[in-house]
């Protein structure tokens, strides 16, 4: 009868030390795929928000003046105004873009009607018909706000720290010196922010800019992932002087 041979106690130390080698190297690259995965649905995640404020806020801003009716003295003190939030504006001539500024714009339209399928009633009292959106740069706070009628300014694009609520971006115009909002005139030239507010008649054309950074780090490289958006907005009723 035949000697029956065994492993030797190095083939089994080799044989440890080979199994032990491939199972890292899979550890490793399921965690590479995790952390790159988690990467990945930081940044869509984000995408998502900003492209969302982005196309409303061009919606919203493409109505600034929208006066169906013609109706003389319609535009009103918008939210965060310095007098009385409501009362008619002193400066009618701005229409219905009531504030602009490099971190801030305001804008009013008629586009509610009093009965169903109407087309404006000649006033501002309805829901969405007084717009604001405000940059806040407070601490660590980077968010974009937007206030309805005489409401005030909620959260729009990313949140306060102290509210708790989750943040998948926080916006850093300010970070990176870039204005939320240019103005350009007929001629395709930037309204200088010192000629504003004088200047809002003449505006054609708004741009829009938010650069933000994902709240949560990124694994793969230890920093947030940052994106640009921006578009351009021809508020084609502001051009119609009433």
């Amino acid at each position: 009868m035949k000697n029956v041979k065994g492993f030797t106690l190095i083939e089994l130390i080799i044989s440890m030390a080979v199994t032990m080698l491939l199972l890292g190297a899979v550890y490793l690259a399921v965690n590479s795929t995790q952390r790159h995965s988690s990467g990945i649905e930081r940044k869509v995640v984000a995408q998502q928000d900003v492209k969302a404020a982005l196309d409303l806020m061009a919606t919203e801003i493409a109505m600034a003046s929208y006066n169906p009716n013609f109706v003389d003295n319609l535009w009103l003190v918008p939210p965060g105004g310095a007098t009385t939030c409501g009362g008619a504006s002193s400066a009618q001539q701005y229409l219905g873009i009531q504030e602009a500024t490099a971190n801030s714009i305001a804008v009013e339209m008629d586009i509610r009607g009093t009965a169903s399928g109407s087309d404006g009633d000649g006033a501002l009292g309805n829901p969405n018909e007084t717009i604001r959106y405000n940059y806040v740069t407070t601490g660590t706070d980077r968010y974009l706000t937007r206030a309805t009628n005489c409401g005030n300014g909620m959260p729009f694009l990313g949140a306060t720290v102290a509210s708790g609520d989750p943040r998948n971006v926080r916006v850093i115009n300010g970070d990176l010196g870039l204005p939320v909002f240019r103005y350009y005139n007929g001629a395709g030239a930037e309204i200088a922010a010192t000629s504003l507010p004088a200047d809002i008649p003449d505006i054609r054309r708004i741009e829009i800019i938010l650069a933000v950074e994902t709240e949560g780090i990124d694994p793969n490289t230890g920093q947030r992932r940052r994106l640009i958006y921006s578009t351009s907005v021809i508020p084609r009723n502001h051009v119609i002087t009433q």
